[in-house]
């Protein structure tokens, strides 16, 4: 065989090794396991997250209540009304922190169902209407703020100038407009070392990485992927998942490693859940749906 013939051969062989390989890898999944429909009959299903014990509370928006998924498989209605609550999280004290849509409001909620408002508006303006929000260790929070036209409002104009991302400190009130240059920003998510933020622009169908600092600013803005996303959740290895059509998986490095298809039109959220924190909990449409995953969900913010 002629030389370049032999390293054309060679390569080609390459390269076929390299893509039964990277076909082979495994993804998430737990070997064997299903997605699975937990509860139906909702109107339409968001805002996943789980207390310290691994139940998971989610919220049924338009039914405007809370319900929560125990670690026991047995759902009940958490707070009704709940304040239109979309997106959830847990803070370090097992305060549920939601965004509560009715009055385009960040409220804080605790274990018996009593709500505090933390956040009303911005420079003497009502908010657009939170949606997803996220803690980072020390308790300082980050939301999104787009604007989705709600039946229950009164008013049908954008509040704010634009539809951006905030950075909150409950303990001294201190609210910063942090990012004014997405679209329509919707999920969000950080590492739990504090350090990293993913916000998906589901406008521009793009997810962004930041790095967090002290002061709560944001820097070295990175395209993470050409996606975007209603709500996400982190697992231990880092790997990101994002959601709308099913439930998409990328790594660290931005690459996509997994598709996980749900029987719904459209996937809203996800979180990690249960007693070892290795099921993910997926809120689609009329339906809560689970399944096992390889790797835990990443350890909460201490």
């Amino acid at each position: 065989m002629h030389r370049s013939h032999r390293l054309t051969a060679l390569a080609l062989a390459t390269m076929t090794t390299s893509i039964l390989l990277h076909s082979a890898e495994p993804g998430v999944v737990a070997p064997g396991a299903k997605v699975e429909k937990l509860a139906g009959d909702f109107q339409f299903t968001e805002g996943p997250t789980a207390d310290a014990a691994g139940n998971v509370f989610f919220t049924d928006q338009p039914n405007d209540r809370i319900m929560k998924w125990s670690v026991d498989g047995k759902l009940t209605t958490f707070l009704q009304p709940a304040g239109r609550a979309n997106g959830m999280c847990f803070d370090r004290q097992g305060q549920l922190i939601a965004c509560a849509d009715e009055k385009n409001e960040l409220w804080s909620i605790d274990t018996s169902g009593k709500a505090t408002v933390l956040l009303a508006g911005y420079q003497d303006k009502r908010l657009n209407g939170p949606n997803d929000v996220w803690i980072r260790p020390d308790g300082a929070m980050y939301f999104t703020d787009p604007f989705y036209k709600r039946p229950w409002w009164q008013h049908s104009e954008m509040p704010q100038d634009g539809q951006h991302v905030y950075f909150f400190v409950p303990s001294t009130k201190k609210l910063v407009r942090v990012v004014d240059t997405l679209k329509q920003p919707n999920g969000i998510i950080g590492t739990a070392d504090g350090k990293t933020l993913f916000v998906a622009d589901i406008g521009d169908r793009k997810t962004y990485r930041f790095d967090i600092q002290p002061d709560g600013s944001l820097t070295h803005k990175k395209l993470f992927c050409e996606l975007g996303s209603d709500g996400m959740t982190i697992d231990s290895e880092g790997n990101l998942y994002l959601t709308g059509r099913g439930v998409s998986v990328f790594d660290p490095t931005g690459r996509k490693i997994d598709q996980i298809e749900v029987p719904e039109s459209w996937t809203a959220n996800v979180c990690f859940g249960g007693a070892d924190r290795k099921t993910l909990f997926i809120t689609a449409s009329k339906g809560l749906y689970s399944v096992r995953i390889r790797f835990k969900g990443q350890d909460p913010a201490k």
